[in-house]
């Protein structure tokens, strides 16, 4: 187990850990799909948006494809979702609009009062997939404290590809362990942890809804296993 006084920093997976990416998704496009597909239920969309966004990146992380920030993939996975729900004839600029819909996700309850007790001892910032405009944005909308923006865009690479962490741990001028990435999902602290860094772990048993299947437990030794950030300020002696 680390001891609290090796961590120097903490950075943060985003969606599902930091902020509700389920209900904030489905709230945006209810409005959108009352206009084109009353029939469609909001967060079974937002859940099949959500489905593409792996693959997407996969594309990426293989070299298959170069880089591309998430906004596009954002954007392409949604025309896919549009198609595959028989929706056509939408203007560009609404289906822009709509996907700006993952720059407005709120966080979970507690996440803004302990990101500010956490940066009181720590340099914090999102370790996400997410782009640095949507990071931005996300962050003055809902009050997240960041020190910095680091993630994909940063290093032009997603997760879990072992750079991300690798080349963050050299941005922040730092020893591995001395950087702790928390997450709510096993496969992405199991990543950082091939490349040195310390870990946590914070429960999000609702992310994927009231049926959630994953990640409803740590499945390794984590540093930290925790059940929301207020906790693991409190472990942290902060």
């Amino acid at each position: 187990m680390t001891h609290p006084i090796e961590i120097k920093a903490l950075v943060f997976d985003v969606f599902g850990t930091v902020v509700d990416w389920r209900n904030g998704v489905a709230s945006h496009t209810a409005a959108f799909l009352q206009r084109h597909a009353p029939n469609l239920d909001a967060f079974e969309f937002a859940d099949a948006w959500r489905r593409e966004y792996s693959p997407s990146m996969e594309e990426i992380r293989s070299a298959r494809r170069p880089y591309v920030r998430l906004d596009v993939l954002h954007r392409e996975n949604l025309l896919k979702v549009l198609e595959r729900s028989g929706i056509t004839g939408v203007a560009d600029a609404e289906i822009d609009a709509l996907n700006l819909a993952w720059h407005h996700l709120d966080p979970w309850p507690e996440v803004v009062e302990a990101l500010g007790r956490l940066k009181r001892r720590f340099i914090i910032a999102p370790l996400s997939n997410g782009n640095i405009r949507l990071m931005v944005d996300m962050a003055k909308r809902a009050g997240l404290p960041w020190d910095a923006i680091l993630g994909a865009e940063v290093v032009r690479a997603y997760k879990p590809s072992p750079q991300v962490y690798s080349e963050t741990v050299d941005i922040l001028a730092l020893e591995p362990a001395e950087l702790c990435l928390v997450a709510a999902h096993n496969s992405d602290l199991a990543a950082a942890r091939r490349q040195g860094l310390s870990t946590a772990f914070v429960l999000r048993p609702t992310e994927h809804g009231a049926q959630q299947k994953t990640d409803l437990a740590a499945e390794q030794a984590w540093d930290f296993v925790v059940n929301d950030l207020n906790e693991l300020a409190n472990r942290l002696g902060c």
